[in-house]
């Protein structure tokens, strides 16, 4: 196990590390008997004294311990936030009449949001002030902003918990001047935060919130000028393994309800000028068709898995969307070829695609004399991540789309869809002394122990790194629920190279970054494949000489810290210090646990543990399940109190357990953000401080 000289300058001998109470709670499933003595963490409510005296005991020591390092911490936030434009705006976009764009000064830490009449700016209005409606909270998060088909009313959503429980209010434009916001009377709480106008201006729909699941379950209809309790309940879903989104197609001629499970869609529709009507199957439902549609015009476009495990492009006419016997294919499905979404115009349709884990945009002229025509847009980098903008006028020929690499900052391009010609509309300035020549970026595969070829993303500073295995290498990875991280810049990142680390992203299986069998042989029982891959790529990166051995550090959050409390149990030799975000390491008590939020809706990526095999599936990797008396690397784990997504207590469990098991004197460290949630902490500078404790904690722990 790698050690480092400095972790006794970073220890503060005149604290102890909390030891938290055992209280033996048994729980036997299919016959298998597991003890859990730290189950009285456990506190919905967040409210239970002995729950908060120890997580600020855990706060109190980690600062204790962490109090050498503060100025480093200090010296990297500030370093940060210096590569951080200060006054900063985005480029406008036109919808409707209207140009609307956001702009950020000075210190503070939300945008603020505008439109004009022209792209120039004539008559430019401010519609939120977001850091006044921010100001006199320790969280603020706003989720949605939403403005009816007349221009005149806009909805706000605002979540002041980090709970992901939203308030819906709304603004007239028409009324509000430079001295005066004229909002309405309507408030509309407990919501997903998204909202839907009807065609008439008057009617808009939201989805409701399970308090107790946290899942959006029912859809209502709300007249604008009526409070909320006279609103009319118009869908409620019982099946809660899906989650509940609202949309409008593309020539808002259709409000949908959407449901997504992990393996199944269902989209119900209603005629957005017909806001008192039925919403009905827009088709019938089948287990385990995955699907998006959107409608221009006389058809809907639908991106499908039917008889296409990697997808493929159909559209119908409106009177044969209901049989798919009936679709007609646009773009065929391809083996080796993912389709991951598209975007419809009058005349063309721009399809995003994945060929060995490389996005690329197809753009097909459906319209005029080029009619069948079809061509890539292209970049210059040969590993970069890419992705469809605002582009909110349908008949519009010129589409955006926004571009990054690890070594190219965020850049918003404009395509002309007949030619393919492209323009840089903005890319993103980074203060400093950042030359992107400076920087260079690699992808591999790597060879997995049962063959699989697995991609990795690296960068590093040029001048630093000789491939000698000298280097510092931090690996990140997620995998899970076919999300896919791509290589994009980060800016926060730099800090890290410029003292001559490594920066890998490991795409393992679990992602879709190699199609839909990529992510299907990652989850359920398969899903020890994802950290499989992840150490084997550790020690291949360190064969190869792009990182020390005594010198690896690995970071994940999420379903990405499942990850990371996976690979210590398994590898804990290969790293000096791991980064655990958020993380979700109880799996399968929270699995066997229906009332924990979002808990069913995850047994198609996780497996279902009332089942005996799922069950000993999970068992033989959920993290907090495998602690075993062994040495550890030195960890930093952080959760938010109100985390909405991952319950504060799986980390706080996972910390006291493994510090009645570990043999080592290696930090173990578990901050709490006693006002944030899922996201962490809000505002564009505050989520620095959260990066520059890990870089901190990794940097520290290097050995002279």
């Amino acid at each position: 196990m790698p050690t480092s000289p400095l972790i006794s300058a970073t220890t503060n001998k005149s604290i102890d590390a909390p030891i938290a109470k055992k209280i033996p709670h048994k729980m036997e499933v299919h016959n298998h008997q597991r003890v859990d003595n730290y189950y009285w963490m456990r506190d919905d409510q967040r409210s239970d004294e002995s729950v908060l005296a120890h997580l600020k005991a855990e706060n109190n020591y980690a600062d204790a311990m962490l109090a050498s390092q503060k100025p480093l911490q200090e010296k990297l936030f500030q370093e940060l936030k210096d590569r951080i434009v200060k006054d900063d705006n985005t480029v406008p976009a036109k919808d409707g009449k209207y140009w609307y764009h956001s702009e950020i000064n000075g210190e503070q830490e939300f945008s603020n949001y505008y439109r004009a009449t022209s792209f120039t700016g004539d008559n430019k209005v401010l519609l939120l002030e977001v850091n006044e409606r921010a100001k006199d909270h320790e969280f603020y998060d706003l989720g949605d902003l939403s403005i009816s088909p007349n221009d005149a009313i806009m909805s706000i959503s605002e979540d002041t918990d980090s709970r992901r429980i939203y308030t819906i209010n709304f603004k007239n434009l028409v009324e509000s001047t430079d001295a005066k916001e004229a909002y309405l009377t309507d408030t509309l709480v407990e919501t997903e935060g998204q909202i839907v106008w009807s065609n008439d201006n008057q009617t808009v729909y939201y989805v409701k919130k399970d308090l107790e699941t946290l899942l959006g379950t029912q859809v209502y209809r709300h007249k604008l000028g009526s409070p909320q309790s006279d609103d009319i309940l118009v869908y409620e879903e019982e099946d809660h393994r899906f989650y509940m989104s609202l949309d409008k197609s593309r020539d808002e001629s259709q409000i949908y309800i959407c449901l997504h499970a992990t393996q199944s869609t269902h989209y119900l529709a209603l005629s957005a000028d017909e806001p008192n009507g039925e919403f009905l199957a827009l088709f019938p439902y089948q287990e385990q068709h995955e699907y998006h549609a959107d409608k221009l015009g006389e058809y809907f476009y639908i991106v499908t898995n039917y008889q296409a495990k990697n997808f493929r492009l159909m559209k119908a006419s409106i009177d044969q969307i209901d049989d798919i016997s009936n679709w007609q294919e646009v773009v065929p499905h391809r083996e080796a070829v993912l389709i991951e979404g598209f975007e419809v115009f009058n005349n063309f349709i721009v399809v995003t695609e994945r060929e060995q884990g490389q996005i690329r945009f197809i753009v097909h002229t459906t319209q005029g004399e080029n009619a069948g025509h079809h061509y890539p847009l292209s970049f210059d980098d040969p590993c970069y991540f890419a992705c469809l903008d605002e582009n909110p006028e349908p008949n519009s020929t010129i589409a955006r789309l926004y571009y990054s690499s690890l070594t190219t900052p965020d850049s918003l391009f404009e395509f002309d869809l007949a030619t393919g010609q492209r323009k840089l509309l903005k890319q993103q300035q980074v203060l400093g002394d950042f030359e992107k020549e400076d920087y260079q970026s690699e992808r591999l595969f790597i060879t997995a122990r049962d063959g699989a070829e697995v991609p990795v993303s690296i960068v590093y500073r040029c001048d630093t790194f000789k491939k000698d295995g000298k280097n510092p290498l931090l690996q990140y990875g997620y995998g899970a629920y076919g999300i896919t991280i791509d290589p994009d810049f980060s800016s926060q990142t730099l800090s890290l190279l410029d003292r001559g680390f490594v920066y890998v992203i490991a795409h393992v299986r679990g992602s879709e970054m190699l199609g839909r069998q990529w992510y299907e042989t990652g989850k359920k029982e398969h899903k020890k494949n994802t950290f499989n891959d992840f150490i084997d790529v550790t020690k291949a990166l360190v064969a190869q000489g792009y990182g020390a051995k005594d010198k690896i550090f690995a970071s994940g959050g999420s379903a990405g810290g499942l990850l990371m409390g996976a690979v210590v149990n398994q590898a804990p030799e290969l790293y000096l210090g791991i980064g655990a975000h958020v993380p979700f390491l109880d799996v399968l008590t929270t699995m066997l646990d229906e009332s924990i939020p979002l808990t069913t809706n995850e047994y198609d990526e996780w497996g279902n543990p009332n089942e005996a095999q799922a069950y000993k599936d999970i068992l033989a990797y959920s993290p907090i399940d495998n602690i075993s008396a062994q040495h550890y690397p030195n960890i930093l784990v952080t959760t938010g109190l109100h985390d909405s997504q991952v319950q504060y207590f799986e980390p706080m469990k996972w910390v006291a357990k493994m510090r009645s098991l570990k043999t080592d004197d290696n930090l173990l460290l578990f901050k709490t953000d006693m006002d944030a949630g899922h996201g962490g902490a809000s505002g564009r500078f505050k989520s620095l401080k959260e990066k520059a404790l890990e870089m901190s904690f990794f940097i520290s722990l290097l050995p002279d």
